[in-house]
């Protein structure tokens, strides 16, 4: 259904999160607060999405226009409270031509809050022909949400905060969420003589409620999933919140098929996608959009940041940041992939490998304690511990190529920019600064000196 204007409040410090950025920047399963809770309104394709910014304005204005370059940046002056912050929203948007229709507004600090809860609460405002429209939820605990007091009819009353509401009001268990739609035209006239007379000495944006009851029905909406429609406010909040999703995600993959041998130490993210009969053993990430194929086996204690894990890989004990990983590839344990690495099917990066923009062929293994950077190696190639790809210069990133049937000894320096045919065999120690022909054998030799019965100065 069409959706006039969006209003998103995310001016506010968040003094509770003690913190040197504002709320609504902090991230909650790989995402800001703010980019959540826009990524939902902005899936119902309102005419106009305004982002209300105060406390550094600039780097919220900033988040919020990479997350919808179409946003509308809307600044809040010094007089505070969520009822002033739709003014001035109110104001850019008469001035964009938005006078009419539903206005959508919603708090950012809601991490949780989805696109189908938004549109039940469209859907409702509709059917019941509300002027005003409130999103609520049952809580057993309200204490620090504002109280939803309706009248015998059932229609909503008035708000009232925790700290201006008497005993009878805070024994009320059902809470606002700071989520509304208005009629256009009745939210200018309610919002238009708020005050601040009032505990926090803000302009309330729920004052606008009494306001409109005198104009048209004011009605609310229970969300069905509390948990879509939960705050946070300090950082034991974002823990538990963040848990109890965890848990929903953990056991969503399970009934999918996936195995998951210890939820509670298992952290994936939204946009993570795995396929069945893949096993995640405990204490594994799996951030941003990571791909994990069918059969494939991750952890224990591995953290994969948008990375693509083929069916049958194993990665055990490493990082893996985006990198391909094929088919039957073995990655760790305490492998640290960077970014930009493609390793082939049936390959092996083992125990102490690090590698930057590696492309590794089919077969090939690079076993234990090495470096390889800024190289492509062919295919069944095998590299002895200790190698290192000399890629930096001190200016530029130089490249190796190293082919396919090579056998590089233990210890080897590769010194880039270099080429290894294929079919070469190089010694242990070598230091490898030229080109290097197909079925070589290549080797640099250090003369070996032996002082004998020597001792140190302070032992003569």
């Amino acid at each position: 259904m069409a959706l006039n204007a969006a209003i998103v409040l995310a001016a506010g410090e968040g003094t509770r999160m003690r913190s040197t950025k504002p709320k609504v920047l902090h991230e909650f399963a790989g995402k800001t607060f703010l980019n959540r809770v826009m990524d939902s309104v902005g899936a119902l394709q309102p005419n106009t999405l305004a982002v209300v910014v105060h406390y550094q304005a600039e780097r919220v204005a900033q988040a919020a226009l990479s997350y919808d370059g179409h946003a509308l940046i809307v600044h809040q002056d010094d007089i505070p409270g969520t009822g002033r912050a739709v003014q001035c929203a109110m104001k850019e948007l008469e001035e964009h031509g938005e006078r009419d229709g539903d206005v959508l507004i919603v708090a950012s600090d809601m991490p949780l809050l989805d696109a189908e809860t938004l549109n039940a609460l469209l859907d409702y405002h509709h059917r019941s022909e509300d002027g005003v429209t409130v999103l609520t939820t049952i809580l057993d605990d309200p204490t620090g949400y504002g109280r939803i007091i309706r009248d015998a009819d059932g229609n909503v009353l008035k708000i009232v905060e925790q700290k201006d509401g008497n005993r009878s009001e805070l024994d009320v268990h059902e809470v606002n969420t700071s989520v509304y739609v208005f009629d256009a035209s009745v939210l200018a006239q309610a919002i238009a003589n708020l005050d601040a007379n009032n505990a926090q000495g803000e302009f309330y944006l729920t004052d606008a409620l009494t306001a409109a009851r005198a104009m048209t029905k004011v009605g609310a909406f229970a969300a069905p999933d509390p948990l879509s429609v939960e705050g946070v406010n300090d950082r034991v909040q974002l823990a538990q919140l963040s848990k109890a999703h965890n848990e929903r995600v953990c056991r969503q993959w399970m009934l999918d098929g996936v195995t998951i041998l210890d939820p509670e130490t298992t952290w994936i993210e939204d946009d993570v996608r795995i396929g069945k009969d893949a096993l995640i053993l405990p204490g594994s990430f799996l951030q941003g959009k990571t791909v994990v194929e069918h059969d494939a086996v991750i952890g224990p204690y591995t953290t994969l940041i948008d990375a693509q894990i083929d069916a049958g890989a194993h990665v055990e004990r490493s990082r893996v940041q985006e990198s391909h990983i094929h088919e039957d590839a073995n990655i760790g344990p305490w492998t640290y992939l960077r970014p930009g690495n493609e390793i082939g099917e049936g390959s092996k990066a083992g125990a102490f490998v690090e590698m930057k923009k590696a492309h590794i062929g089919n077969g090939t293994k690079v076993p234990h304690l090495s470096y390889v950077g800024d190289a492509d190696l062919g295919e069944n190639t095998n590299v002895g511990g200790g190698t290192i790809t000399a890629n930096y210069d001190g200016v530029h990133k130089n490249h190796t190529s190293i082919g396919s049937d090579v056998h590089i000894g233990a210890g080897n320096l590769l010194v880039a920019p270099v080429e290894v045919g294929d079919g070469v065999t190089s010694g242990a120690g070598s230091v490898i600064r030229h080109d290097v022909p197909d079925d070589s054998m290549v080797y640099s030799e250090n003369t070996q000196h032996v002082v004998e019965h020597w001792k140190p100065a302070w032992e003569r």
